[in-house]
């Protein structure tokens, strides 16, 4: 059954999916599709309802994957008269299409629902990330333990990739029980996915150790020069609460390509 734009939409904001939302807002003379008829352009190419066809829905594909890379809104003009001068058709008449990007949130996967591990997962989903908390130990990964999370995965570090789909729109907190946990289950997840931030609690001393068994069990220099660790901004935190506040300041200050300076500065 074919679903209508709506349901379509509807199912993107459900499954935390991308698209770009395809719309004439104006047609004048004759032209293949007129105001108000829609298409959703997936990241793939592939697309459910209809703009015009032909040549013309093919440019408007290609500006609406652009969208999806860029996360910019456009609004496309086209004339329908003279191909010899690079008009996508003859009908005789214009359109105006507004493109607008679909984004999915971006999502914060915790590893380790201990104390900390709830305080970011708390603080995440009030910062409206999608919340992902991945523990071995079932008590953990229960809504109980981390009320907060849109997804709880039991599982060990190591599978956590086959779990969920982890891409550069994915923040990697680890807040693990210790760096044996870390250096155990790190270079299977790694050699999986390629998350767009990694971070790793912990001491300068703990991180020396974990780094050195990273690189023991195959990590690379350049893997792991791109690791947060200790993770979070200088705040001198200390309850679980401050670290969280810590960590996501952080992410947001690597998510927005930003300095970490006090605004005084």
């Amino acid at each position: 059954m074919i679903k209508n734009i709506w349901q379509v939409l509807a199912d993107l904001e459900e499954n935390n999916r991308a698209g770009a939302l395809c719309t004439v807002i104006d047609s004048q003379g004759s032209t293949p599709r007129h105001e108000g008829s829609r298409m959703v352009v997936f990241p793939d190419g592939t697309f459910v309802g209809t703009v015009g066809g032909g040549e013309i829905e093919g440019r408007i594909i290609h500006e609406a994957l652009q969208s999806l890379e860029d996360g910019q809104s456009r609004k496309l003009s086209f004339s329908m008269i003279d191909p010899k001068r690079g008009d996508p058709g003859v009908c005789g008449g214009t359109m105006e299409i507004y493109v607008e990007p679909i984004l999915p949130k971006s999502t914060l996967v915790v590893i380790g629902g201990g104390h900390v591990g709830k305080a970011v997962a708390h603080l995440a989903q009030w910062l409206d990330f999608r919340v992902v908390v991945c523990d071995d130990r079932p008590e953990f990964a229960s809504t109980d333990a981390n009320p907060d999370a849109d997804v709880l995965v039991n599982a060990p570090m190591g599978d956590l990739a086959d779990q969920i789909e982890i891409d550069r729109s994915t923040y990697l907190v680890l807040t693990t029980r210790g760096s044996g946990v870390d250096v155990a289950g790190l270079p299977d997840l790694l050699r999986k996915c390629n998350p767009g931030y990694l971070g790793i609690i912990g001491s300068k001393r703990r991180w020396v150790t974990t780094r050195k068994g990273l690189l023991e069990a195959g990590i690379s220099e350049e893997i792991l020069s791109k690791i947060h660790s200790p993770i979070g901004l200088e705040l001198q935190a200390e309850t679980p609460e401050e670290i969280a506040v810590s960590i996501l300041a952080e992410i947001l200050m690597c998510r927005r390509k930003a300095s970490g300076k006090s605004m005084k500065e």
